[in-house]
């Protein structure tokens, strides 16, 4: 289950997004305009930062914006950056130790497509893609 610092996550960088390639975006701004916590969105921004999606840039003039475009951003990368692991089960998180029931366990081939599944899904679609479809929704 996505939690609500991946959804978040989705929300700033599609506001930043819309407000142009280059635009330096307050969180202020973004906190209004979804009606979020500034301080919480901080700690997104963060996040998406360090896995260079944003870029941030402090004083006057400053805020953040997109660190590649908006067509080349995913949302798998947006919600991995959030969440830290989208792995469905413990097993299967990046760096788990093995399984010591790998060999006899029933269920890792469900746990194991159901992650590829999830990831193909998601990186098949951009923060481009999801502004396109935003914008087509208010028409």
């Amino acid at each position: 289950m996505i939690s609500t610092k991946g959804r978040y996550a989705i929300r700033v960088i599609t506001d930043i997004a819309e407000q142009g390639r280059n635009a330096r975006v307050p969180l202020g701004d973004v906190a209004r305009r979804q009606d979020m916590s500034e301080k919480y969105l901080q700690r997104i921004a963060k996040s998406l930062v360090e896995a260079g999606l944003l870029a941030g840039r402090g004083g006057r003039g400053g805020g953040y914006a997109l660190a590649r475009p908006a067509k080349d951003i995913t949302a798998f990368e947006v919600i991995r950056a959030a969440e830290g692991s989208l792995a469905s089960v413990a097993c299967l998180e990046r760096g788990a130790a093995p399984c010591e029931r790998a060999q006899e366990c029933k269920a890792l081939r469900l746990w194991s497509g159901l992650d590829k599944i999830t990831r193909s899904y998601l990186e098949g679609i951009t923060v481009e893609d999801l502004i396109a479809e935003n914008s087509e929704g208010k028409e």
